[in-house]
């Protein structure tokens, strides 16, 4: 039975646990349980603390976890990321004071209070500056006002919360991150894992896709189809009415609305845009 750890609470638990609903496999339904058997995926999932994943995963304890990426490199552990899960967003960032630091360059020597010391790490080791780090389980922002640090490394959203500290962000952003799904490094896959890697890329799709239909003209099919090419080619019937044809192709959700009007512009007419709730490419 495959064993995937899930997190059990933050913001990373309800979209991962959704994410897996809409992949078809059981999910608890107290959040007090610790685990979920969906015998008729042969999968065990673990409600674990979003830190402790990676932990896990990289043991070889559990086989798959979903997780942040910054809980990943953090963590230090030999687990990989296997695909991008496209929630639970967020953005690393150095800030200090304005008047005291304002590049990466300028770190060297100095202090740095963060609640992701693995993160920090890895960046300064890559770009070559040595500093003092400083781990704290979080409200990192107080640490300069406080003296404790003469910079902080934080996930950084609007930045509003720093400005009420006093400080402002600098240099680039130390760490795009995102949930993922993580295997131990170099773990041989098998029937189970592959599977679930396959469902949740058809979510994936499905989120991003929609089906657009639509009725044209045949003599305007070629322009039609070059503004709705989707994924492999569109599917092509021929109507009652003679001298039309009716299309159906897989489009971006977020590109959608712009080629309805273009298609309406053009001719077409019936133009429909469906959901896809699961998708296998």
């Amino acid at each position: 039975m495959l064993r995937v750890a899930i997190p059990n609470k933050g913001t990373l638990a309800e979209p991962a646990a959704a994410m897996l609903r809409e992949a078809g496999y059981r999910q608890r339904t107290d959040s007090k349980d610790l685990v979920c058997r969906d015998e008729g995926n042969d999968v065990e999932f673990f409600y674990l603390r979003p830190r402790d994943i990676a932990t896990y995963v990289g043991s070889g304890d559990l086989d798959l976890g979903i997780t942040g990426r910054d809980l990943l490199v953090d963590s230090g552990a030999p687990a990989e990321e296997v695909i991008d899960l496209s929630f639970g967003r967020a953005t690393f960032r150095f800030a200090a004071r304005p008047d005291r630091i304002g590049s990466l360059d300028s770190l060297g020597g100095h202090r740095i209070a963060t609640a992701y010391p693995g993160v920090v790490e890895r960046h300064l080791a890559g770009q070559d500056v040595k500093a003092e780090i400083i781990r704290l389980d979080g409200a990192v922002e107080n640490a300069v006002r406080l003296g404790l640090a003469d910079v902080i490394a934080d996930v950084v959203e609007t930045g509003a919360t720093l400005r009420q500290a006093g400080l402002v962000v600098f240099g680039e952003p130390l760490l795009h991150s995102s949930a993922v799904l993580v295997r131990r490094t170099g773990a041989p896959g098998c029937a189970q894992a592959d599977q679930l890697l396959r469902r949740l890329q058809g979510v994936l799709v499905a989120r991003r896709y929609v089906m657009l239909a639509y009725d044209v003209r045949a003599d305007l099919l070629e322009q039609a189809t070059g503004l709705t090419p989707g994924i492999e080619s569109p599917t092509i019937s021929p109507l009652h009415r003679e001298g039309w044809v009716a299309v159906q192709a897989m489009v971006r959700r977020d590109d959608v609305h712009r080629m309805m009007d273009e298609l309406y512009d053009l001719g077409a007419r019936a133009i429909l845009v469906t959901n896809i709730h699961a998708c296998r490419l």
